[in-house]
């Protein structure tokens, strides 16, 4: 096949004509901008505002989606959430430096914690997604997952003073709900059961209540399964069911030590 014969195929292939890849670049600047702005002290405010006002509507245009409100009444309208967003991050934070001994200070906490990135991006992608708004959000939150491992759907609804310990290996499905006061420790998956397209738009992933400890690789399925407040998740459990509150679930292994002289 000649060259000009290649380059016809490839064009008559390529499926996408708004595939843009400069969106998830652009997105990446605005998720950046968007952090900056809630939590830098050099970074001003006022102008980061009009700044991302300029940066949403660009989103908004690369991305070409049919939205039900002009881009203008859609920024108002995120923007007018930022206070509370970021009032319930600062409680994200304060649960982290409350309940991990090796954090000395919420500086170190917003500067230093995967786990507090993750939670902070998933928060500021979620309203978008409560909007309507369609791929953006999803973006930022795999811009967030590229950069700490922890994977949260912007779908998921999260509560109050949530924490994430060592974050690596987190997996938050879309319909997951969460409530206040949640510990999730590394590697833990709130998933499905199965998965099947068919199933889109159905609650497919665990409900969490207030309280609840979920310690390191525990796997929490099923979108039916709710797990009782105050109640406490062993490290490895494999749960496909209710539990109820005030329960501690743990996994047994087997193990066998064996030493000379008696190997």
């Amino acid at each position: 096949m000649d060259k000009e014969k290649i380059i016809e195929e490839l064009i008559r292939h390529k499926k996408m004509p708004c595939l843009d890849f400069k969106l998830k670049q652009l997105t990446e600047d605005f998720t950046n901008t968007l952090f900056y702005t809630l939590f830098d002290t050099n970074t001003p405010v006022a102008v980061n505002l009009e700044l991302l006002e300029k940066q949403f509507n660009k989103l908004m245009d690369m991305a070409c989606c049919e939205l039900k409100k002009p881009h203008d009444e859609l920024w108002g309208e995120y923007v007018s959430h930022l206070p509370e967003i970021l009032e319930f991050l600062n409680l994200d934070a304060e649960a982290i430096l409350e309940c991990d001994p090796a954090s000395s200070s919420l500086q170190e906490i917003y500067l230093a914690y995967p786990g507090f990135y993750a939670i902070a991006i998933y928060r500021l992608a979620h309203e978008l997604y409560v909007e309507g708004i369609p791929l953006i959000p999803r973006l930022m939150t795999e811009y967030a997952h590229r950069q700490t491992g922890v994977d949260i759907n912007p779908g998921a609804k999260i509560g109050k003073s949530f924490f994430i310990d060592h974050a690596t290996g987190v997996v938050i499905g879309e319909t997951a709900v969460i409530e206040d006061n949640v510990k999730v420790y590394q590697g833990v998956t709130l998933g499905a059961l199965y998965v099947s397209k068919s199933l889109e738009k159905t609650k497919r992933h665990p409900t969490i209540k207030n309280n609840v400890t979920i310690y390191a690789n525990a796997t929490i399925l099923g979108g039916d399964t709710v797990i009782g407040k105050n109640s406490i998740i062993g490290g490895n459990a494999w749960i496909t069911e209710s539990v109820p509150p005030n329960s501690k679930v743990y996994h047994t292994p087997e193990i066998k030590i064996k030493t000379s002289p008696n190997v």
